[in-house]
């Protein structure tokens, strides 16, 4: 059953989270206004997929189950499915913003690699048991929100040594019929208004830290759970043109000896196996998140052209704003690019499903997250002053100072005021104002920091490799047969120290019509 942005939103009376916004008990979730600009970031994937012109891409056939399903929920099993993937987030982030649901796709694809591969070396049935969870929340068309980082503490010591343990989650008790867990997860996305809490381990663990690795999937208003979040977006804001409508809600999690049966635990103490899942987790969120932040670029794009023409330039002939459109194009596509390259340069995972190229998903994420603000001046640049200097939208009302305002604060004589103003508030929203600055916090952070992902991307690099071009270049004689595979630390594929094969592609029916 594939549901609506109707039904979703209905579908979450059916839980009573106990949850907390700007200090207050929020009764319904359904029915707070602080929190209903999330909801409706996340409906747009749901409106999305019935969508004729784009089922396509927001829906796929779940192999292991052989049943159509929204996109965000599909297991990858194809380059295909992450191009499309790409393309079904841009499109969401043109709407929402930030559509948040795709975390869902990202932790699955995860989690199914990584308890394949425990099942493999621990003999445990983890697998069967994601399964037959995946499945159940495929049918449900339901929507989850990844409970990762951890609180951390005193960031110099390891989860073990905190004086306060709670600072991550972690398990109590290990009973018959399931586990216990308490700890704190901060920077939960969307946690106020989803079905499911999915705990995954943020960093890789030591055989001391081993209760530290657990991932399990919680219902949001299970027993012991609390989240305090904040609000979604600028509910209520005249000004927010955008934001008043869609945002996201972050939420600390608070987990207090919450009992999870045994067919909700994906992982329970296997440390070096949590550690493959958080790196096999980021790599999938990290290019995800570069279909979500072109989308927010194609924003910027398209609000900065009008701008433009409100106010009277034209690219064409002045060149001093053209120069900027093109770079702020140049920044969204490339970093897009990077994100189509790792779809077509995918490695085939042992447990069935594709795994997008890790060198490239990193330098996309790396590439957006540190050149959002450089993002936000090109559109101030294109936009000019007038975007932080717009009176208030209350003196569009205002019979003392309406008229005079329109007479001056014109662009084009054949564009109306109200349209110049209309766009300026919208960049404002976007870029000036604090959700403006939240979206840059969120792109430079979400899915870990800049380090994380200049490590990846070093790690998997084949520096050594390029060694052994210019050695050979140089006749040095490396190996007898001209070649040598890397040896650079921690360099190696999801089969082992092998090149991969290079995808297969579907064949094109026009091409081999004409041949």
């Amino acid at each position: 059953m594939l549901m609506d942005a109707a039904a979703y939103r209905e579908s979450l009376r059916a839980y009573g989270p106990r949850v907390f916004v700007d200090g207050q008990r929020v009764e319904s979730v359904a029915d707070e206004p602080l929190l209903l600009p999330g909801i409706n970031g996340v409906g747009v994937t749901y409106d999305l997929a019935h969508r004729p012109q784009h089922s396509a891409i927001m829906t796929a056939r779940q192999g292991t189950s052989g049943k159509t399903v929204n996109r965000m929920l599909h297991i990858n099993e194809s380059s295909t499915d992450l191009l499309y993937k790409l393309e079904a987030v841009r499109l969401a982030c043109q709407i929402a913003g930030c559509a948040q649901r795709y975390l869902c796709h990202d932790a699955f694809n995860g989690l199914f690699q990584a308890t394949k591969r425990t099942d493999a070396i621990h003999g445990t049935d983890y697998h069967q048991r994601f399964l037959a969870y995946l499945h159940d929340f495929q049918d449900r068309d339901l929507t989850l929100a990844v409970a990762m980082t951890d609180a951390k503490g005193d960031r110099s010591r390891r989860p073990g040594q905190q004086l306060n343990p709670d600072v991550y989650v972690h398990i109590t008790e290990r009973r018959p019929d399931g586990i216990v867990i308490r700890g704190t997860k901060a920077i939960v996305t969307g946690a106020p208004y989803v079905h499911e809490l999915l705990v995954m381990p943020c960093r890789t663990h030591t055989a001391d830290d081993a209760d530290f690795a657990v991932c399990c999937a919680v219902p949001v208003d299970a027993p012991g759970v609390t989240i305090v979040a904040r609000r979604a977006g600028r509910p209520g804001e005249a000004a927010a043109k955008f934001s008043a409508k869609y945002g996201q809600s972050t939420g600390v999690v608070v987990f207090e000896d919450v009992f999870v049966p045994h067919d909700r635990v994906f992982l329970a103490g296997e440390y070096e196996e949590g550690g493959f899942l958080t790196t096999s987790y980021a790599t999938h969120h990290r290019h995800t998140c570069i279909g979500a932040r072109a989308g927010f670029g194609d924003l910027l794009i398209g609000a900065g052209a009008l701008m433009i023409e409100a106010n009277g330039l034209d690219p064409d002939r002045h060149g001093h704003v053209r120069e900027q459109m093109v770079e702020l194009i140049t920044i969204t596509e490339s970093f897009y690019a990077c994100g189509v390259a790792a779809s077509a340069y995918c490695q085939k995972d042992p447990g069935g499903s594709v795994m997008p190229d890790t060198v490239f998903s990193n330098i996309g994420k790396l590439l957006l997250a540190t050149k959002i603000y450089d993002m936000h001046k090109l559109a101030h640049y294109v936009s000019g002053g007038l975007i932080v200097a717009l009176p208030g939208p209350d003196e569009d009302h205002n019979p003392e100072t309406k008229t005079s305002l329109a007479a001056v604060l014109g662009g084009r004589p054949d564009i109306p005021v109200e349209q110049r103003m209309e766009v300026s508030r919208f960049i404002e929203d976007l870029t000036v104002s604090s959700q403006g600055g939240w979206y840059s916090v969120i792109s430079l952070h979400g899915g870990g920091s800049a380090e994380a992902m200049k490590r990846e991307i070093w790690r998997n690099y084949p520096v050594m490799d390029k060694v052994a071009l210019v050695e050979r270049l140089l006749d040095r004689g490396v190996l007898e047969d001209g070649r040598r595979v890397s040896r650079q630390p921690g360099r190696c594929c999801v089969t082992g120290c092998e090149i991969p094969e290079p995808p297969e592609t579907e064949p094109d029916p026009q091409r081999s019509a004409a041949e």
